[in-house]
C-alpha cells in the first residue's frame, strides 16, 4: 500500500496542486480541473508522477474537463500527461445532454476520450444505454461497446452484442446479433442503423422482423418503427396472411394491412397451392385481395401436373375457403393436355367453376362482324387434338382433387380436329350449345346440343380408305372420345344431310361459315404464354427508397486497450 502524507501535509498539497493546475489551465484548454476532492496524496513508487485523489465522509472527487464533470471515490491523476483513472461509482455528466455512471473510467484530456467499464449506463433525453464496456469519444461525440448492450427508448427496447451511437445524428450502428424488441413486432439483425429521434431503422444485413400475423427477411431495407412501414431489398421476403411474398423489392405498411412487391416477384398461396410470378403485385390483407401485373403467371398445382395461367393482370379476392382467381387481357394457359387463350378468365375455387370469357362488342364490331370473326374473338380450348370455341367456356373442376369433371360452352359452340389421314381436311361440329364430361381429367364424351352441324370425314375400318365426307344437321350429337381423339357419333333425333364422296365436294364446301383453325395460337409450352410485349418488359424497382449509403464493409469498432496499470485501494 502507498504512503501517504500527515493532514497538515495533504492540505498544502491540494493548495499547490490547484496552483499548478490552474497555471496550466492557462496555457491550454485542454488541462483536466480538479474541483474536489477529499484528500491528494502521492506514491511515486507505485504510480509515477500521479496525484490519488479521494472522497471524504462529505465530498467526492470531481475532476472537469471542457464541459464534461467526472464524480468518483478515488482518481488516479496524472497532470503530465492529462489523464486519469477514476473508480468507485463513477459518474460522467456532459451539460444536460449526457450522463453516464459505471464502475470505473479512464479518460485522456488530450484526446478527450473515456473509457468506461462495469455496470456502464449512458443516459440522454432519447434514450439510455446499459452495458459492460464502453468508449466514448468527445471529439468525433461517437460511443462504443463491444460487450452486449442493452438500449430503450420510450417503445422499444434494443439489444447488441456491439454497436456505435452517433450523437450527433442520434443513431446507433449495431454490428452483430441486433435485437429490436416493440410491443406489436421484434427485429432480429446482423446489421442495422437505428435513428433514435425518428425512430427509423436501416437494414444493411440478414434482418427478421416478426409481427403479430406477419414475418419479414430482408438483407436490405428501411423500417419505419412508429408507423409499421418498410421498404425491403436483397433475398426479401415476408410471410403474410397465408401467402409468401417475394420480389427484388418490396413495400409493407401494416397499418394499412398492405403490401407491395416489384421486380421478379413471386406471390404463393401456402392454403391454395399456387404461385403467381410477375413484375409489380399487390397485397390488400383486409380484403383478402392480391393484384399482379406485368408479365403474370399463375402456377395452380396439381398432383402430377400444373396449370400456368398468364394474364396481363391478375386479381385475387376472398378469404381460402372462398377464393375466386381472376386475370385478364390476352390471357392464356397450358397445362401438358389442356390449353386454351380468351379475353379474360374467371376461376371459383370453392366451386371449382373456371370461365373463359370474350371481350364485350362495339355496336360497329356486331354489325360488320363475320361467323368467322366470331370464332377469332371466342374463348378457345384445346384438349389433346381438339379445338373448341364458343361465347363463354365453362370448367367444372372437382375442388378436392383439382381434377376436371365437366365441360360446358354456352353460345355458338364449335369443335374442330384435324384429319389425320388428309393433307387439308378437318371434323367441325357447330352448335348452340355443348356439354362435356371427363374421366380422370380425359375427355370422355361430348353432347352438343341446339342447331347442329356436322362435317365429318368417314374412312373404313378395316382399309382406312376414305368413305366420303358426310355433312349433316340435326337437333343434337354425342362423340366419345379415346386418347383425345373421337371415335364414335351418335345423332340426337333424325339427322339431315348426305354422304359426299371427296371428288363431289367443292372444297369451299368442307368447311363450315364459322370455320378457324387456331392451332398458330395454341401454347406448347410455358414460353409460349408470353406475347413479344411481354418479353421484352423490363421491371422497374420501387422508387424513393430512403438507404443512407455509406461505406460500411467490414466496419469495426475502435476501441483502446485500457488501462490496467496497478491500482490504488481506497482506505478510510
Amino acid at each position: 500500500m502507498g504512503r501517504y502524507f500527515r493532514p497538515f501535509a495533504i492540505i498544502i498539497s491540494i493548495f499547490a496542486l490547484f496552483i499548478t493546475v490552474d497555471g496550466w489551465t492557462q496555457s491550454s484548454p485542454k488541462v483536466i480541473e480538479i474541483q474536489q476532492a477529499g484528500s491528494a496524496t502521492k506514491d511515486e513508487a507505485q504510480f509515477p508522477g500521479a496525484t490519488i485523489l479521494n472522497r471524504s465522509d462529505t465530498d467526492r472527487v470531481h475532476l472537469f474537463h471542457q464541459g464534461a464533470l467526472i464524480v468518483s471515490d478515488y482518481a488516479i491523476f496524472y497532470p503530465s500527461e492529462n489523464n486519469f483513472n477514476a473508480r468507485g461509482d463513477v459518474v460522467f455528466t456532459q451539460g444536460d445532454s449526457i450522463r453516464m455512471t459505471s464502475e470505473r473510467l479512464n479518460y485522456n484530456g488530450n484526446t478527450r476520450m473515456a473509457q468506461a467499464f462495469g455496470s456502464v449506463h449512458l443516459i440522454r433525453t432519447d434514450m439510455d444505454l446499459k452495458t459492460e464496456r464502453l468508449d466514448l469519444d468527445r471529439v468525433k461525440n461517437q460511443v462504443y461497446y463491444n460487450t452486449p448492450g442493452v438500449i430503450v427508448d420510450s417503445l422499444n427496447t434494443l439489444t447488441s452484442e456491439q454497436g456505435i451511437y452517433y450523437m450527433d445524428q442520434k443513431k446507433y450502428r449495431f454490428l452483430s446479433d441486433v435485437v429490436i424488441v416493440n410491443p406489436d413486432y421484434t427485429i432480429n439483425s446482423e446489421r442495422l442503423d437505428y435513428f433514435t429521434q425518428i425512430n427509423h431503422a436501416f437494414l444493411y444485413g440478414p434482418t427478421e422482423i416478426v409481427g403479430s400475423d406477419y414475418n419479414i427477411q430482408s438483407e436490405r431495407g428501411f423500417y419505419d418503427m412508429d408507423d409499421d412501414i418498410g421498404i425491403f431489398k436483397q433475398n426479401a421476403i415476408i410471410y403474410y396472411d397465408n401467402k409468401i411474398i417475394e420480389g427484388d423489392s418490396l413495400y409493407f405498411d401494416n397499418n394499412l394491412q398492405y403490401a407491395a412487391a416489384t421486380s421478379n416477384i413471386r406471390l404463393t398461396d401456402t392454403i391454395n397451392r399456387s404461385i403467381i410470378e410477375g413484375h409489380y403485385g399487390e397485397v390488400f390483407k383486409a380484403r383478402d385481395s392480391a393484384i399482379i401485373t406485368h408479365r403474370a403467371l399463375a402456377t395452380n398445382i396439381f398432383d402430377n401436373d400444373s396449370l400456368y395461367i398468364h394474364g396481363d393482370t391478375l386479381i385475387i379476392t376472398g378469404p381460402p375457403e372462398k377464393r375466386i382467381f381472376k386475370a385478364f387481357y390476352d390471357v392464356r394457359l397450358f397445362k401438358t393436355d389442356i390449353q386454351g387463350r380468351s379475353d379474360s378468365l374467371i376461376l371459383d375455387e370453392s366451386t371449382g367453376l373456371t370461365k373463359l370469357l370474350r371481350r364485350p362488342f362495339t355496336k360497329k364490331e356486331q354489325q360488320v362482324m363475320t361467323p368467322k370473326d366470331l370464332t377469332n374473338r371466342n374463348p378457345v380450348m384445346w384438349f389433346d387434338k381438339t379445338q373448341m370455341t364458343g361465347d363463354e367456356i365453362q370448367l367444372i373442376s372437382n375442388p378436392q382433387t383439382n381434377k376436371l369433371d365437366s365441360l360446358h360452352i354456352d353460345g355458338n359452340a364449335l369443335i374442330i380436329e384435324k384429319d389425320t389421314l388428309s393433307l387439308d381436311g378437318f371434323n367441325q361440329i357447330s352448335g348452340a350449345q355443348l356439354g362435356g364430361s371427363f374421366n380422370d381429367g380425359k375427355l370422355e364424351s361430348l353432347d352438343v346440343t341446339k342447331n347442329t352441324t356436322m362435317i365429318y370425314y368417314f374412312y373404313s375400318d378395316e382399309t382406312l380408305e376414305l368413305i366420303g365426307i358426310d355433312k349433316a344437321t340435326c337437333s343434337g350429337m354425342r362423340i366419345d372420345f379415346k386418347l383425345g381423339k373421337a371415335v364414335n357419333i351418335k345423332f340426337i333425333g333424325r339427322p339431315e344431310g348426305k354422304l359426299y364422296p371427296e371428288s363431289d365436294l367443292d372444297p369451299n364446301e368442307r368447311k363450315l361459315e364459322e370455320f378457324s383453325f387456331r392451332e398458330s395460337e395454341k401454347p406448347t409450352k410455358i414460353q409460349d404464354l408470353f406475347s413479344p410485349e411481354d418479353l421484352a418488359y423490363k421491371p422497374k424497382i420501387i422508387e424513393e427508397i430512403p438507404f443512407i449509403e455509406e461505406d460500411t464493409e467490414n466496419e469495426e469498432i475502435p476501441f483502446i486497450e485500457e488501462d490496467t496499470e496497478n491500482e490504488v485501494v481506497q482506505e478510510q
